[in-house]
């Protein structure tokens, strides 16, 4: 499992990170993101989503619904689990049908440690920490799979 950080010293920055992830993520990826409220996890999930050809004024965080589709090159499917419970609840609402979905598209999961149990191993993790107003530290992590997305993201 490789582990790479990076930092974001801007919203933009962040958004541009999120368009360099998108460009690379095969088909079938599951995108885990940790990380505390307002931290970035819906700015990133815009960036990635807008490679993926998704229009940047449809993605919006789908806290209170709990899953949004998109149409683009491939189909996203975009969570946020802050208000999800427990793995179970999250299992209840169709969690697995998604997982199974995804294999031709792309499933962003925002507040992915309420279900960290329940995630498939061959997941990229990015895990979120505010180390300053706008600035924030990435910490990327995950199989093999990710390798293109790890080389991109050492590039300057």
């Amino acid at each position: 499992m490789d582990n790479y950080i990076i930092i974001s010293n801007s919203p933009a920055a962040t958004l541009a990170l999120g368009r360099k992830i998108g460009a690379k993520l095969p088909p079938g990826s599951i995108v885990a993101m940790t990380g505390e409220l307002g931290c970035g996890k819906t700015l990133l999930t815009r960036g990635i989503c807008s490679a993926l050809g998704v229009p940047e004024r449809q993605i919006n965080s789908p806290t209170f619904i709990f899953v949004n589709e998109y149409n683009g090159k491939v189909p996203v499917f975009h969570m946020d689990l802050y208000l999800t419970g427990k793995e179970a609840s999250a299992l209840d609402s169709g969690l697995a049908d998604y997982f199974h979905r995804a294999q031709e598209g792309v499933i962003l999961i925002e507040w992915a440690e309420k279900i960290a149990a329940i995630l498939p191993e061959d997941v990229l993790t990015i895990r979120f920490e505010v180390t300053g107003g706008k600035k924030r530290q990435l910490e990327f992590s995950g199989p093999e799979k990710f390798h293109d997305i790890f080389k991109e993201l050492k590039k300057k």
